[in-house]
């Protein structure tokens, strides 16, 4: 017998007692023949070993379950196994224990919502390497300019993936120093979440021409009631615009040429308004009769700034004095004060009625106790500006906090706590301040500006960032006046106009618990004549 018959003898004997293991087998493989549920009928240990195990009776003669009595036909073996408690019971000791299906998804499914197929088409339909392409007979500035106009016209999307698996987190905020303390979420945003950035119109809503307005700092020519009535001056005249109605009336003329208005302060409830002129003289006018009420004389030179408290009224005046006037009784002249050496041009009481703050062209900020009278020294004086002091405003929340803006040698804008006298803080506007205003609404404050932006800046406190700059007057913007329902800024500036800005918009959740503003908010861009 030869060596190759041998050879094929012992291969045909081992082939009747067991497969011939040629390698590993696979895992279809080991998983069909360990599993129990797909044994094959034509394995004799399978059915041997299912039989023997079928036919062992209990020990108390009890047969069987049927799922381990019977054995799976031919049309069973297709069928899936329904999960069952004898599905889990323990294989026996020949066959190996099934390995667990993982958990994980075995693919990723793209999601429709996030994928952006009209640049993913544009993507693919490109050349990848870029050759024979249109850029290849480019010049390198075409080339970048294309680049430039790519990235203003798409943004950043060219740079995403084509398949989108997920949702992209949000980006950073503008500005935003560390991008790792954000933190993302990709859920989505409630319809109660708060708005964090508010809209702030860059024009103003209505313009009004004020014709004569006079280009002088030291004056203060305009206030606005609380019944939405504007009193404007211009030249020696006073008119009335009614912001309600758009109604245009004048209060009155003074008699001389040369003769001018100085001032104008309306009371806290709004029907009378007093006058300044360049006389030296006070007056008080009915505003709904027409009609003066008493002229209050005392001072030397003219008058440029007026503050009411309750029922007493107080004016500057160019000689530096500060008289007060009890409007109630005959004899008006209730107090002097006469710490300034020239000319007061701002004059403002606290919310509270506690101090009054006086401001001249001395370079000089006092603050006056409520009981000052004559020959009273001023409780603080503080001499940090540098220029006149005409802008004033007390905060509306902390009655004690103090805003004062410096003229052109001067441009900052300072904040006094006026219990203990000390300056918290200052900023440097690079222009001329001359007026201030506190929001009603918001932890803001907005200036005027003269030489030489001639611009408004809405700034945050107290961090003193600027949330926005209004610009749109070609001459210093002198005067400011808020409407009674903190929402409008009106505007005075020497270009002879009126601009009201819509700055300080209301909070809709807190809109909502309050009463109808008095006068109807400004409409469209419209510019009409004061007179």
């Amino acid at each position: 017998m030869s060596q190759f018959d041998l050879e094929n003898e012992m291969r045909s004997a081992l082939r009747m007692d067991a497969p011939l293991t040629r390698g590993p087998q696979m895992k279809w493989q080991q998983k069909k023949s360990t599993d129990p549920g797909n044994l094959s009928l034509n394995s004799s240990a399978a059915n041997g070993s299912l039989l023997s195990s079928n036919k062992t009776p209990s020990k108390h003669g009890i047969p069987p379950a049927a799922s381990q009595s019977k054995t799976p036909s031919s049309q069973d073996m297709g069928r899936k196994t329904p999960k069952s408690a004898g599905a889990h019971k323990t294989p026996s000791k020949g066959s190996k224990t099934p390995k667990k299906t993982p958990k994980a998804a075995d693919r990723f499914i793209p999601n429709r919502t996030t994928t952006q197929f009209d640049v993913n088409h544009f993507k693919l339909m490109q050349d990848p390497k870029g050759e024979n392409g249109p850029q290849d007979m480019m010049s390198p500035s075409q080339v970048e300019y294309q680049r430039v106009m790519s990235e203003n016209l798409n943004g950043d999307r060219l740079a995403h993936r084509i398949m989108s698996y997920k949702e992209k987190a949000p980006a950073a905020p503008e500005g935003h120093q560390g991008d790792l303390r954000v933190l993302y979420s990709t859920t989505k945003t409630p319809a109660s979440a708060k708005k964090t950035i508010r809209h702030i119109p860059q024009v103003p809503e209505r313009i009004l021409d004020a014709p004569d307005i006079l280009d002088d700092y030291y004056l203060n020519l305009l206030d606005w009631s609380v019944n939405n009535q504007l009193a404007v001056c211009l030249g020696g005249s006073v008119y009335l615009w009614n912001a309600s109605t758009g109604d245009i009336k004048q209060l009155f003329q003074v008699d001389g040429p040369e003769e001018y208005i100085g001032a104008v302060s309306w009371i806290k409830e709004g029907n009378y308004l007093a006058v300044g002129t360049s006389s030296g003289e006070v007056q008080l006018w009915d505003v709904a009769q027409q009609k003066r009420l008493r002229n209050m004389s005392g001072h030397s030179a003219r008058v440029g700034c007026l503050s009411w408290n309750s029922f007493i009224l107080s004016s500057g005046s160019r000689s530096g004095n500060i008289h007060h006037h009890d409007v109630r009784v005959a004899d008006h002249h209730v107090g002097t004060l006469s710490a300034h050496t020239q000319e007061v041009c701002g004059l403002r009481w606290s919310p509270d009625g506690k101090y009054l703050a006086s401001g001249a062209n001395d370079n000089l900020l006092c603050v006056w106790p409520a009981q000052s009278t004559i020959n009273t020294q001023p409780l603080h004086t503080f001499s940090q500006h540098q220029a006149a002091v005409k802008a004033l405003a007390w905060c509306p929340w902390q009655p004690s906090l103090l805003a004062s803006g410096g003229g052109t040698a001067d441009r900052h804008i300072r904040f006094w706590n006026c219990n203990t006298g000390t300056n918290l803080s200052s900023v440097d506007t690079k222009s001329q301040v001359c007026a201030l205003l506190w929001s009603k609404e918001h932890r803001e404050l907005i200036s005027s500006h003269g030489f030489a932006q001639n611009q408004l800046i809405i700034w945050k406190y107290p961090a003193m960032t600027r949330v926005a700059e209004l610009t749109g007057h070609t001459a210093r913007v002198l005067h400011m006046a808020m409407s009674p329902d903190g929402e409008t800024v009106v505007s005075a500036a020497a270009d002879e106009t009126l601009r009201l800005w819509k700055c300080f918009s209301v909070d809709q959740e807190k809109k909502k618990t309050k009463t109808k503003s008095v006068g109807k908010d400004p409409g469209s861009t419209l510019r009409t004549m004061i007179r």
